[in-house]
C-alpha cells in the first residue's frame, strides 16, 4: 500500500475558514452553479480533480442562504523532504491517494446599514477533520460609498497522526478589519488587515528530515526522522487592492497587493492583476498573471547534516523545530491565466480557464525536483433567478 502524505491543496479549503479573508459582496439573488477543476502537475506528481456545486437564494427580503459542496479525489506523488540520493538531483517521493468532502453554510441578514453573515463549515479526508466557522459585517457609510468590513472565523481541526493512537487538535483563530472606498463611479480601492493564530498540532506528520548519524567513531549511519514544527503560529496580512473600470475600451482592472508575515519566519509578497475584456455582448475575456515570492521558515533545512541538531523520534514542543518540506523553503511562484465568460442569457452563463503554475526554489541548495509546475483547467456554469 502506497505512503499517503500530505500535499498543497489547489482544490477548496473550507470555505468557513476563508469566509473572513474574502467576503462577497452584499448582492443577493437565487443561483445555482456547478464547477469542474482539473490540477495536474508535471512528471506524474500530485492531480487533484475538484467538483463543487453551490445554491443560494433569497429567503424573503431580509435574509439570503448559500450552500456548498465540494468533492475532491487526490492522487501522485509528492516529496517526502528526504534528500536527493548521492548523485541524483531527484528528491525522494511517495505516492499518495485520498478523497476530501467538504461543505460549507452562510446565512446572511440585510439590516439597514449592515450586512451580517454567519457561516459554518467541514472539510474531510482520511487523516484530517476540519469545523470551521466565520462571523462577518459589511457596514456602508457614506451614502454607501464606504464600505467597513469586520470579521472573524476559527476552525478546530482533528489530525490523525501515525505514531499516536488518538488524533491530535489544531485550531486556528483570524480577525479582519478593512475598508472599501470607491472613489469615483469608475474606481474603488479595498485596505484590509488581518491577524491570525494556530496552535496545537502545526507539523506535517508525513514530512521528514534527513541525518547522517555518527554510530561509531568514522561510521555513518543515514537516518530519517518526522520533522518538527513550533506548537503556535502568528501571522499577519495587509492587502490593498483596486478596481477601475475604463468605458472607452470595454474593460476593467483589479489588481492587488498582499504582505504577508507569520512567526516562523515566513515573509511574503503576492502581486495580481487581471483584466477584463468585454468581446461583444456576451462574452468578456479575462487574462491574469499573480507573482507570489517568500522567504524561508527559520527551521528549514534541506537536510541536517551540518547541524548541531539531534532529531527525537517524536516532536517536541521545546525544540528544537526543524523541517525539510520544500513549502517553508526560499521560493518563487507564477501564475498565469486565461479565462472565457460566456454569457449565454441574462441568467445562464458559462466559464472556462487555462492556468499555468511554475513554483521555483530561491535558496540554491534544495533540487529543483522539488518544486511543482502544473496546469489547471476549470469548466463550469451558473444559472441565476
Amino acid at each position: 500500500m502506497p505512503v499517503k502524505t500530505s500535499r498543497p491543496s489547489p482544490a477548496l479549503l473550507l470555505a468557513a475558514a476563508l469566509a473572513v479573508l474574502t467576503p462577497r459582496g452584499v448582492r443577493a439573488e437565487n443561483s445555482v452553479a456547478y464547477k469542474w477543476s482539473d490540477y495536474r502537475e508535471a512528471g506524474g506528481r500530485v492531480a487533484v480533480q475538484t467538483q463543487t456545486a453551490l445554491i443560494e437564494h433569497d429567503i424573503g427580503t431580509d435574509y439570503h442562504a448559500r450552500i456548498t459542496g465540494t468533492l475532491d479525489a487526490i492522487t501522485g506523488a509528492t516529496p517526502t523532504g528526504e534528500p536527493a540520493p548521492k548523485g541524483s538531483d531527484q528528491v525522494r517521493l511517495t505516492e499518495l491517494h485520498d478523497r476530501r468532502k467538504a461543505w460549507n453554510a452562510d446565512f446572511s441578514r440585510q439590516f439597514a446599514r449592515v450586512n451580517l453573515s454567519l457561516g459554518f463549515g467541514n472539510s474531510r479526508e482520511s487523516d484530517y477533520v476540519s469545523n470551521g466557522w466565520s462571523l462577518n459585517a459589511l457596514t456602508d457609510f457614506n451614502q454607501k460609498n464606504t464600505t467597513l468590513l469586520t470579521g472573524v472565523a476559527g476552525t478546530d481541526d482533528d489530525v490523525k497522526v501515525f505514531f499516536q493512537p488518538n488524533r491530535v487538535k489544531k485550531r486556528s483563530n483570524d480577525v479582519i478589519v478593512g475598508v472599501t472606498q470607491l472613489l469615483d463611479p469608475r474606481t474603488s480601492v479595498t485596505l484590509n488587515a488581518t491577524w491570525g493564530r494556530t496552535s496545537g498540532y502545526i507539523s506535517d506528520p508525513y514530512k521528514l528530515v534527513e541525518k547522517n548519524v555518527e554510530l561509531l567513531p568514522g561510521i555513518f549511519l543515514s537516518q530519517t526522522f518526522g520533522e518538527n514544527r513550533p506548537g503556535e503560529r502568528d501571522k499577519w496580512i495587509t492587502l490593498g487592492s483596486l478596481n477601475r473600470a475604463f468605458p472607452a475600451l470595454r474593460g476593467a482592472l483589479e489588481t492587488s497587493y498582499r504582505y504577508y508575515r507569520d512567526t516562523f519566519g515566513t515573509g511574503a509578497h503576492t502581486v495580481e492583476t487581471a483584466w477584463f475584456q468585454r468581446l461583444g455582448e456576451k462574452i468578456i475575456l479575462r487574462p491574469g498573471f499573480r507573482l507570489y515570492q517568500q522567504s524561508a521558515a527559520d527551521f528549514y533545512y534541506y537536510n541536517l547534516d551540518r547541524t548541531p541538531i539531534l532529531p527525537g523520534r517524536r516532536p517536541n514542543p521545546s525544540g528544537p523545530f526543524y523541517s525539510s518540506d520544500y513549502r517553508l523553503s526560499a521560493l518563487r511562484s507564477y501564475n498565469t491565466g486565461l479565462k472565457l465568460i460566456f454569457n449565454a442569457t441574462d441568467a445562464l452563463q458559462f466559464d472556462a480557464a487555462l492556468e499555468r503554475y511554475d513554483m521555483r526554489g530561491r535558496d540554491g541548495v534544495t533540487p529543483a525536483s522539488a518544486y511543482i509546475r502544473a496546469n489547471i483547467f476549470t469548466l463550469g456554469a451558473r444559472f441565476a433567478w
